[in-house]
């Protein structure tokens, strides 16, 4: 049986995402594993506004990425799991590959965008679909509806 001792939760901080955590939960307690928990702060977002709006932007990211992370963190610690956050800046599928890379993450954990129909199954969030294609581990995709 493969064992996980570290695992990757990336969060946008969407409803979704909670489906998601549970999922991340039961495979930290079943393998002792550390969950860790990541906010990518989008830089495309803040880089789109207006000059003059680029900071209330980036502070906005950056306040509901701490919000996400805390809201994970909370539930993990809740059911016992060992918890290592991260907030960084950065196209989305980018930072998360290099997390996974950077700190031996054995499994990641993500959610499909919640398409219905034939859609749910062939078509995924492009994140997920460009973090399935760019990293060497498994990675464990919840259907979210």
């Amino acid at each position: 049986m493969e064992t996980y001792d570290d695992i990757l939760l990336p969060t946008d901080g969407s409803k979704g995402t909670e489906d998601t955590v549970g999922h991340a939960l039961t495979l930290a307690r079943n393998h002792d594993a550390t969950l860790h928990v990541l906010y990518v702060v989008d830089r495309r977002r803040f880089l789109a506004a207006d000059k003059e709006t680029q900071d209330d932007v980036i502070e906005a990211l950056r306040e509901q990425g701490e919000v996400a992370i805390d809201d994970v963190t909370v539930t993990a610690e809740d059911a016992g799991v060992t918890v290592e956050t991260a907030m960084e800046e950065g196209i989305p599928h980018k930072t998360i590959q290099k997390y996974a890379t950077d700190n031996d993450i054995d499994v990641v954990t993500m959610g499909t965008h919640g398409q219905t129909g034939r859609d749910r199954v062939a078509t995924l969030g492009s994140v997920t679909e460009r973090v399935l294609k760019g990293v060497d581990v498994p990675v464990l995709v919840v259907n979210i509806e």
